[in-house]
């Protein structure tokens, strides 16, 4: 069985880490956060020093970085992956960047002998924590083919998007524009209804079931009506995202106007409440209509 490791054991990080644990793999792990490798090595994981010190002892590496720049810093720079990787290993990127920032990692890695996999995700730290990421691999065929046992240990729908590094990125930033219009779309709904009047879990219940409702509507929707603003990524992973959607568009000479919106509002939110995650977009919208969003049939702390 391939030796594994993880590097970057945060909110997504955590659960794929523990998901390749109960699927018996060995697994080296490295962050620059000492409570999560303390609960990871409760579970049977190793602990390393530095990237560099993962990569001696895997024959898979998976990143779960916040940006491009880290992921460089994780595999290029000293003390990284590549002073310490054998040819023939395997890097699997799983962070969320530039397409050119994937493309410029992946030349230098494969200089090496070492195979190189793009491989951005989606659904969250709760379906990371259940093992049900949707994985948006391009890879080589025959290495996207080895990497099986690993994308089944952490995924549930495994899509194979193209060979060239780089497509996984613009997979994901084309994904990423639907969930960020999705955002606002969600956010201005529910306030607009309960500036109308009518309550909230009213709306929740019709929106749900109506052709806009989506496993993402609903599971942010019911955060925000219990007030609960720390479950899903951070409020800056996703204006992030939408800032690398926004580049593609660019780079396409392709307007994208609902995304603009949304990176707009999304960009206040981070300001108005940078430690919350991105259900606060409807607090946003909230200050300006003078109403709150909530469940009046929950007790409210």
């Amino acid at each position: 069985m391939k030796k594994v490791g993880s590097i970057g054991v945060g909110n997504m990080g955590m659960g794929m880490a523990r998901n390749i644990l109960r699927k018996g793999f060995g697994l080296t792990v490295y962050d620059i956060r000492e409570e999560p490798l303390k609960e990871l090595a409760q579970l049977g994981a190793q602990v390393a020093k530095t990237s560099r010190g993962v990569g001696e002892k895997s024959d898979v590496v998976l990143i779960m970085v916040f940006d491009g720049s880290q992921v460089n810093e994780v595999v290029l720079a000293e003390e990284g992956l590549l002073e310490g990787m054998r040819p023939g290993s395997t890097i699997i990127c799983t962070s969320t960047i530039f397409p050119s920032e994937i493309k410029q990692v992946a030349e230098v890695v494969e200089k090496k002998g070492i195979y190189m996999v793009d491989s951005p995700v989606s659904g969250g730290p709760i379906r990371s924590a259940k093992g049900e990421l949707t994985l948006m691999v391009a890879a080589k065929k025959d290495v996207f083919e080895n990497c099986q046992d690993i994308f089944q240990a952490i995924g549930k729908d495994i899509y194979h998007v193209g060979e060239e590094i780089g497509m996984g990125q613009v997979t994901k930033a084309a994904h990423q524009v639907l969930v960020g219009a999705t955002f606002a779309g969600m956010a201005e709904a529910l306030v607009l209804g309960v500036k109308a009047g009518v309550k909230a879990e009213v709306l929740y219940e019709v929106m749900g079931s109506g052709v806009a409702g989506s496993f993402l509507f609903k599971s942010i929707a019911k955060q925000v009506m219990e007030r609960n603003f720390k479950t899903s990524g951070n409020i800056g992973t996703m204006h992030k995202d939408l800032s690398i959607s926004m580049e593609v568009g660019k780079e396409c000479n392709l307007p994208l106007y609902a995304t603009a919106v949304a990176y707009e509002m999304l960009k206040a939110t981070k300001g108005l409440f940078p430690e919350d995650d991105v259900g606060a977009i409807v607090k946003t919208v909230e200050k300006i209509a003078g109403v709150e969003v909530k469940n009046h049939m929950l007790k409210q702390k």
